[in-house]
């Protein structure tokens, strides 16, 4: 039986996050640069000829009618494929976190069905089936650092130093529509531009979803103060509950707060999966 195993589904960090306006249809525009991290899922796949799409948890359960799933369903119909696949998660990557871990797995799903049913298909085709499960799921199938623009779709790959996080979730999460929906969000961020990013990589910009996340999360404003008091700045990822900061040495974790998970990552500046569909790798 045709099987691919230790597929890696990565995770990202915001390094910042910038309301500029918002359409009439309710959509908010956004500026932002995404990067990997070491921080990931791993999914395994194995090929059924009998056309059902099955997913095992081997770690935290997920809902059953997840993103894995969506993205095996919408490639399926899209290609009109025979196949089926039986996917088995090792989920790591927080939820509700901001940090992409849905979008992600749906990502490496598409790629790795892609080359599992023998698909060949291109990356925009695969692209296109993604946008239509998330805005991050893009993101995930460009294989590197970007600048985010628009609703998320307007993608511009860029180069981010490599660097090390020190990522701290709490036990709550966010709900997107909810910071998105919140009477006190700013929508009205000026503009930036890639240079202005340049000059500062990590210390540019903010997240403009955060003041209104420590309103409801708690859990975000004791990140932010537990990272203060390693002399760190916190800065949210996303829409979700973790905080994250740069760090140019090795920190002393011993006094995290059990209220917290709590992690070291490394920057990613390639996606492992890149050049798993042709056109848009490079």
């Amino acid at each position: 039986m045709k099987i691919l195993l230790d597929i890696v589904a990565p995770a990202k960090l915001n390094l910042f996050l910038h309301i500029v306006g918002r359409r009439p249809d309710g959509y908010h525009l956004l500026e932002s640069v995404f990067t990997l991290i070491d921080w990931c899922d791993t999914l395994h796949f194995e090929l059924r000829t009998n056309g059902q799409i099955s997913r095992e948890d081997l770690t935290m359960p997920l809902p059953p009618d997840d993103l894995i799933v969506r993205a095996a369903r919408a490639l399926q119909c899209f290609a009109g494929v025979r196949h089926g696949v039986h996917i088995s998660v090792e989920k790591r990557i927080p939820t509700q976190a901001g940090m992409g871990g849905g979008s992600s797995d749906a990502a490496s799903t598409l790629l790795a069905l892609n080359r599992l049913w023998e698909l060949d298909l291109k990356a925009w085709q695969l692209t296109s089936i993604g946008l239509s499960l998330g805005a991050d799921v893009p993101f995930f199938l460009g294989g590197q650092s970007a600048w985010v623009g628009g609703i998320g779709d307007q993608i511009t790959p860029v180069t981010v130093p490599a660097a090390q996080f020190i990522v701290a979730k709490p036990a709550d999460g966010l709900d997107t529509r909810q910071i998105f929906s919140h009477p006190s969000l700013q929508r009205n961020t000026p503009s930036a531009t890639l240079c202005d990013f340049a000059q500062d990589p990590f210390g540019f910009g903010h997240n403009d979803l955060q003041a209104v996340a420590m309103q409801i999360c708690p859990g975000v404003s004791q990140a932010v103060d537990w990272l203060h008091t390693l002399g760190l700045v916190g800065k949210m990822t996303g829409s979700g509950s973790a905080v994250f900061a740069r760090t140019l040495h090795n920190m002393n974790l011993n006094c995290v707060p059990a209220t917290l998970q709590v992690k070291v990552c490394n920057s990613m500046s390639i996606h492992p999966l890149r050049g798993w569909a042709d056109g848009f790798f490079g």
